[in-house]
């Protein structure tokens, strides 16, 4: 209660935390509401690879949460960033959305088609919703022949409703992976440039920050190699939380009434 109570910021997962496929989780509203009210910064950092921030910022609005300037980070935003730290400027084979292309182009690579795979420096892979046979073939090919293999996330799927899931971008990536004989670079969580961003963005010290979200093996491992405080927000009831986990809750209301009560006990 003491930690919680000292933590200046708030990171929220998307995905299984904030929503659920076309539905707010139960309390995010408020939750999200009081922490602003009480001068706690929100960040909302999601391991997107198919859409960047301004989609989700949208999105989020359109479910009665609305985030201001600087308050959503998205994974597929550091992908261009990610590659060029490594690589520098080089020739990138795409698999993925318009929007991934975008990130690229403005990062300074060039994005190669798929006909001209042989040219390729780096693979990039995301959520492909156009994503075949003839795409895998000239991603492995690319990956064969010696370009950099790198996957936005490595989520191997994210909860579109109650019980209901879609495969992630891992799926998509280990199917690269196995056919061209490399080993995906992961950019988002639980790597840490995500983490980074959001603790920078929230304005206090890893170990003021808490990271939220329903992946022990994204948001609280990543989250707890940044030195953030982690919530693990267990609704399946999966069994005991890891060693990285320092609070478990069964939803944001539970969390939102253990904030509350961490607050009267510091007062």
């Amino acid at each position: 209660m003491k930690r919680l109570a000292e933590i200046r910021g708030f990171a929220f997962d998307l995905d299984g935390t904030i929503w659920e496929g076309p539905r707010l989780m139960d309390g995010a509203v408020d939750l999200v509401g009081e922490l602003r009210s009480a001068g706690l910064g929100v960040v909302f950092a999601s391991n997107s690879s198919r859409h960047g921030a301004g989609v989700l910022v949208r999105r989020l609005a359109e479910l009665g949460i609305h985030s201001g300037p600087g308050e959503m980070l998205a994974a597929l935003d550091l992908a261009g960033e990610e590659v060029r730290r490594r690589m520098g400027s080089v020739r990138v084979l795409a698999v993925g959305t318009d929007e991934l292309v975008d990130v690229l182009h403005a990062s300074g690579h060039e994005v190669v088609a798929d006909g001209d795979w042989p040219r390729s420096d780096a693979v990039v892979v995301g959520i492909d919703p156009h994503f075949n046979y003839d795409r895998l073939r000239v991603a492995a090919r690319a990956v064969s022949a010696g370009a950099v293999l790198f996957a936005v996330n490595m989520d191997r799927r994210f909860p579109v409703g109650p019980g209901l899931f879609d495969p992630g971008c891992a799926s998509l990536a280990e199917a690269v992976a196995v056919a061209g004989g490399g080993r995906p670079i992961g950019i988002g969580k639980p790597e840490l440039p995500l983490f980074r961003a959001a603790i920078t963005r929230l304005g206090c010290e890893a170990r003021f920050a808490a990271m939220v979200g329903d992946s022990t093996a994204s948001d609280i491992a990543g989250g707890r190699a940044a030195g953030m405080f982690t919530i693990w927000l267990n609704a399946n009831h999966e069994g005991p939380p890891p060693s990285e986990v320092d609070l478990q809750v069964r939803g944001l209301e539970e969390l939102h009434q253990l904030w509350r009560q961490s607050r009267g006990a510091r007062d």
